[in-house]
């Protein structure tokens, strides 16, 4: 096994427990680890990832002895932690994505600084991002970017910036981490992805092509456990995004749609070709509409037919559904710009 990569700084904005995402993710996919997972109920305490119960799942830890995981049947895992370092643990998606909902139910005990969240990381652009239902002694916070009503209950939306730290793709990466911080606390219940995500990209926050995504539980400095049993869900309440409603963004070819409660923008990748590729926006439930598209960092509309356009705000020409052909841009991203409807 590869070393993983060790903390090499810390925050001043923030406590230091804002690493933990960064190096777990190098230490995971940036060749920190490669070792098979169990085929049935284990107890885990060396940093691998691998399937169990049906599920992807990850552990890392820079602190081994201090803290196991059970991966039990279907989407349950447990931790348990003593006087730890850095870990974070938990089951999903080896790849997310905007379509993902994910129901959830158990036990989270910190005692000290810790994470329930669902996380994960995108490429082009590197974006390392949280939706945090639940948290121990310290409440993450950053750059206020607005809120977010999804699943019932509200989120302040937060943007940070790390700069020379690890990440999925190197140990001395910059990017942006997203965030989305439930106002108050909650064990159990569903998150919907894409409610989030669409809310961010209204705000500019724009994801890239996902990588994995796990609902984790995450730790630092501190002791506890955890008992998470998770499952994948269906879309639950619909989502205001500081003045702008939500619902899904689409990733690499799953569709999603954008809405204000009263239309809904559902975007469908179609061709696609070396520089570029096209999208579909239907919109359903208002007639009057206007839908604004967000492209990703480095996209940019090349041509557009059945709507009226605006810059990037679409408004009909007769019918309830248009098109935009979109260029990947020198990072070559080909994420599906989210549409979001009022």
């Amino acid at each position: 096994m590869s070393s993983v990569p060790t903390r090499t700084a810390v925050r001043t904005r923030r406590p230091v427990r804002s690493l933990i995402g960064a190096v777990a993710a190098g230490a995971l996919l940036a060749g920190g680890v490669a070792v098979a997972a169990p085929a049935m109920a284990a107890t885990i305490n060396s940093n691998q990832t691998g399937t169990s119960g049906g599920y992807w799942f990850s552990f890392w830890t820079d602190s081994p002895g201090t803290v196991s995981a059970g991966m039990n049947d279907g989407g349950n895992y447990t931790t348990n932690w003593q006087n730890t370092g850095n870990f974070v643990i938990g089951k999903g998606w080896s790849k997310g994505d905007s379509s993902k909902v994910v129901s959830y139910s158990g036990q989270f005990n910190p005692s000290g600084n810790a994470y329930l969240t669902l996380y994960g990381w995108t490429n082009g652009p590197l974006i390392e991002y949280y939706i945090v239902d639940s948290w121990g002694t310290y409440r993450p916070t950053g750059t206020h970017k607005g809120t977010v009503t999804s699943d019932g209950g509200t989120y302040d939306i937060y943007e940070t910036t790390r700069v020379n730290a690890p990440s999925i793709e190197g140990n001395s990466s910059t990017f942006k981490q997203f965030w989305s911080v439930r106002q108050s606390k909650r064990v159990g219940g569903t998150i919907t992805a894409g409610n989030h995500f669409s809310a961010w990209a209204s705000k500019g926050m724009q994801l890239g092509n996902h990588n994995y995504m796990i609902l984790a539980t995450e730790g630092y400095q501190s002791s506890g456990s955890s008992n998470i049993t998770m499952s994948t869900g269906s879309g639950g309440g619909g989502n205001t995004g500081g003045g702008n409603t939500g619902g899904g963004n689409t990733g690499g070819g799953n569709t999603g749609g954008g809405s204000t409660g009263s239309c809904t923008a559902t975007a469908t990748k179609a061709e696609s070709w070396g520089d570029r590729f096209n999208v579909t926006y239907t919109v359903s439930g208002k007639s009057n509409w206007s839908v604004t598209v967000y492209p990703s960092n480095g996209q940019s509309i090349q041509n557009s037919w059945g709507a009226n356009r605006n810059g990037n705000t679409f408004t009909p020409n007769g019918s309830n559904s248009f098109g935009v052909t979109y260029y990947k841009g020198s990072n070559n991203v080909d994420w599906t710009p989210t549409g979001v409807c009022s």
